[in-house]
């Protein structure tokens, strides 16, 4: 009698321990932290107490959500928030008070995220909110395009309560409803209708951006119009008309529009502009290489003293400073958010979470790209920022909220009710 043959067992994957990778993630924080605050002529408190309220915030976040919600996948949040440390201490060591004003914005962000994930939880109630959230998305734009003042050659921003007001870049909150109006609108019956509806939101979103000049985000929005539409047609075809489309328009625009012409004269000559359109880059380039792999050390680079040093420009001082190789970490970062966006998707239950994911990985790791790409004078220089890194409050509340749709389509991000909410 021939012996059974026993099947072969699959190996027992053990999952992930959040507390031991978020103590190791604390203690470079507050590392690097101190020597940030301690880079300048006089020690600096406000930096070291921005990443310590940033540790506190972290552990509390994990801790409240572990226990209470019984959540055990926290691999977003950590890169995140890993992501958020390199911004704060990077700008700690330019200016303590930018630092300081990035963690409010921080911590706007994870509370924003936090009510997205409940919200995205709730796919009927989503569907019913589409087309109020297109309509709001709206206008803000026009709000932006009639009210906002040119800067820097672009008007994508809005003060509200006069000139010490706040200010706000209304194209960042439209990002999270253009992926938002995008899942929601293709969950349902296909129609051709619901189609045309979102072509058309999606004409007004671009066709605003353009015309306050701001051509980064709006390269941005197009990409991720790319990624839904394939999402939902599966049709390469399709995609290359649209591609095809957008090339002949951008065509048309450099040979009529001088402005849009001039600014991109520098692209591929940077060292011919040096002391003009290309200072910027230049510097940077400069910065990088003398960077080598491992960094001059925080504090000790010349990239800090470039135009947008904090915001546009802040890779080049993080790639100077802290060397190549972890700049290349960084972007691994993104690429890990993207890959999970992409195996959530494959098991997630529905149409509204795989769009809502793959559109939110995919305008964040473009963004990245553009913003890298840029200021290396590998494709134009566009004014995008890093996600999650660079300054800006209204971009890093629009980051996380965007990180929210890639949250949601996780199985185990609604295991503690059994499942999203959905009647």
């Amino acid at each position: 009698m021939p012996k059974k043959i026993k099947s072969a067992r699959a190996p027992k994957i053990k999952p992930i321990n959040n507390f031991l990778i978020m103590f190791v993630l604390s203690l470079f924080q507050i590392t690097t932290g101190f020597i940030a605050a301690n880079c300048g002529k006089e020690f600096e408190p406000k930096v070291i107490i921005s990443l310590l309220s940033l540790v506190a915030v972290e552990w509390m976040y994990l801790i409240v959500f572990y226990t209470a919600l019984h959540r055990r996948n926290f691999e977003l949040e950590i890169i995140a928030f890993f992501l958020c440390g390199v911004g704060l201490v990077t700008m700690g060591s330019i200016s303590p008070d930018a630092a300081f004003k990035q963690l409010l914005m921080v911590i706007a962000g994870v509370i924003i995220y936090t009510v997205m994930v409940f919200l995205l939880g709730n796919v009927d109630l989503c569907m019913k909110l589409r087309i109020v959230v297109a309509v709001a998305a709206i206008l803000l734009l026009m709000a932006n395009v009639i009210l906002a003042k040119a800067t820097n050659g672009a008007r994508n921003w809005l003060t509200i309560g006069g000139e010490n007001g706040i200010t706000i870049q209304p194209s960042e909150f439209v990002k999270i409803a253009f992926i938002f109006v995008g899942s929601a609108t293709l969950e349902k019956i296909q129609t051709t209708k619901n189609i045309i509806a979102y072509i058309a939101f999606s004409l007004v979103c671009v066709g605003s951006l353009i015309i306050i000049k701001d051509f980064g985000t709006a390269l941005v929005f197009f990409f991720t119009f790319l990624i839904i539409a394939f999402m939902n047609s599966g049709d390469i075809k399709t995609i290359g008309l649209a591609v095809g489309s957008a090339v002949m328009g951008a065509a048309i625009v450099l040979k009529y529009k001088t402005y849009v012409k001039n600014r991109f004269a520098a692209y591929r000559h940077v060292w011919d502009y040096a002391d003009s359109q290309g200072w910027q880059q230049t510097r940077v380039l400069v910065g990088m290489a003398s960077g080598g792999l491992f960094g001059l050390g925080i504090g000790n680079g010349n990239v800090r003293n470039v135009y947008a040093a904090m915001s546009d420009s802040i890779f080049g001082v993080i790639c100077e400073e802290w060397g190549f190789i972890f700049g290349i970490a960084m972007i691994l970062s993104f690429v890990c958010i993207a890959v999970s966006a992409l195996v959530n998707s494959i098991a997630s239950r529905s149409a509204f979470y795989s769009i809502g994911a793959v559109a939110g990985a995919g305008m964040l790791l473009f963004q990245t790209g553009l913003n890298i790409f840029g200021i290396t004078d590998i494709l134009p220089l566009t004014g995008v920022t890093i996600p999650f890194v660079s300054q800006g409050g209204s971009s890093m509340m629009a980051c996380w909220a965007i990180l929210a749709f890639i949250k949601a389509s996780d199985v185990r991000t609604y295991s503690y009710l059994g499942g999203a909410k959905k009647k």
